[in-house]
């Protein structure tokens, strides 16, 4: 017997973990800084809803209706097609995003510990120059990579229920309440209205074609929507849970902590005079920075920095899930002996990444370095692709009555909502992401 989620909220709260963690706190700020601010934001909240939130149902039909992980479930809802490539699309993909997501995990633990042990916040401190000695040791970023993943495979192979749904339950909750207390204390400081309004006033004429991709390859990033890692996750539900009441609770929880994210960062970046075009550096300078000002400042750093770990570990849970499920389903491996080779594979993938800021930083790809293609070609490429092809299974291939019947169960939606949500996966989604490519890279 397949396990199941113990409960709704533990459900839910479990896909927000999967979703929000390093997407929503540590992507989404430095690709806003990037990208113009306030317009991005904007058109990140348009995405999300209009497309990303339908897509989130659409996996969670996916999975449910299947009861199988995601290579299996598009085997078993189209038999004798081709249509099991989207799975393994999710999976490769979910791959190469572990490869460098870990990367940035393993940053994360080492902030952590370093916290924990009073050797971040000091008075003469240089955060900036802090994170080129923590990104641009070998030894460090390796260690970092190694000890995260090996966390997060001892994790996973206690499996749904006593693994991830019971860390999600209280992970979730405290990292909210500590965003909030970072966000009152980050307005307050002087100079915060300026980066209010970076944020919050949109000034569309900061958005190139590029940005306008980045913005809706956020939007699927931060819902962890395209890998069909929700069609996993989905897959242990029960029938009594609306998926669209749960896919609409993700999404909610998901903007609200961009938007707390938001609030928290670029006020400290305009007051301390960072710029916010940083990179993926920025939130580790100006956390720091913001807690230093705090009474107990390093203890609440030191909370906070564990939260936002442990969120970091619920996202890397869902990926390494839908990996370790693909190679587990209808054999007698041992799942706790698939999920430690799965970490070391990764591991080892990640090594290049790790080393893009030191060793391997004149090593480049497009002019980009490892770390930064492996971030591009997974937001920009994959993620978008997996979203077509998604899109294209529910409006060609996938059952309308078994379609109908996953929407509607344990909801009180009628079946005109159904087939709004479902013109609208057949149609708005598939060609809005066609044409935003297409716009991208310049043909339209």
């Amino acid at each position: 017997m397949r396990e199941q989620w113990s409960t709704k909220i533990g459900f839910i709260l479990s896909s927000a973990g999967a979703a929000i963690g390093l997407g929503a706190i540590w992507k989404f700020p430095y690709m806003t800084g990037m990208n113009g601010g306030g317009a991005f934001f904007l058109l990140f909240i348009a995405f999300t809803l209009i497309i990303g939130l339908p897509l989130l149902i659409a996996e969670f039909v996916i999975g449910r209706g299947a009861q199988q992980e995601a290579i299996s479930a598009y085997k078993k809802l189209a038999p004798g097609s081709n249509w099991s490539i989207i799975g393994r699309w999710g999976a490769i993909g979910a791959f190469i995003l572990l490869s460098f997501y870990s990367v940035v995990g393993g940053w994360v633990l080492i902030y952590t510990v370093m916290s924990v042990t009073g050797s971040i916040i000091h008075p003469d401190t240089d955060y900036e120059k802090l994170f080129g000695i923590i990104t641009g040791s070998p030894l460090i970023a390796l260690s970092g990579l190694g000890v995260f993943l090996a966390i997060s495979v001892v994790i996973i192979s206690f499996g749904i229920k006593d693994g991830i749904e019971r860390a999600s339950k209280v992970m979730m909750p405290l990292l909210f309440i500590f965003f909030i207390i970072l966000v009152i204390r980050s307005v307050t400081f002087e100079g915060a209205a300026e980066g209010l309004a970076f944020f919050l006033q949109p000034d569309f004429s900061q958005i190139t074609a590029e940005g306008v991709l980045y913005a809706l390859g956020q939007s699927f990033f931060a819902l962890a929507v395209g890998f069909s890692v929700m069609v996993t996750y989905s897959s242990y539900l029960e029938k009594n849970v609306s998926l669209p009441f749960s896919a609409a609770s993700v999404s909610i929880m998901n903007i609200f902590v961009s938007l707390l994210a938001g609030l928290a960062i670029f006020p400290v970046v305009f007051s301390f005079g960072f710029e916010p075009a940083k990179g993926p550096g920025l939130l580790f300078m100006v956390l720091p920075a913001a807690f230093a000002q705090m009474p107990m400042g390093e203890v609440f750093l030191s909370l906070f920095l564990l939260l936002f770990l442990f969120a970091i570990f619920t996202s890397v849970f869902s990926m390494l899930e839908i990996i370790t499920a693909a190679m587990t389903a209808g054999t007698n491996r041992s799942r706790t002996k698939v999920a430690w080779l799965t970490g070391l594979i990764v591991f080892i993938a990640g090594i290049p990444a790790a080393l893009s800021a030191n060793v391997l930083s004149d090593f480049t790809i497009f002019g980009l370095t490892v770390f930064d293609a492996s971030d591009f070609l997974v937001s920009n490429i994959m993620l978008p692709g997996g979203c077509f092809l998604i899109a294209l299974f529910i409006g060609l291939r996938m059952n309308r009555n078994l379609m109908k019947k996953e929407f509607l169960s344990g909801s009180n939606l009628s079946a005109s909502n159904f087939q709004i949500w479902f013109q609208i996966m057949r149609w708005l989604t598939p060609v809005t992401i066609l044409i935003v490519f297409l716009y991208s890279l310049g043909f339209i």
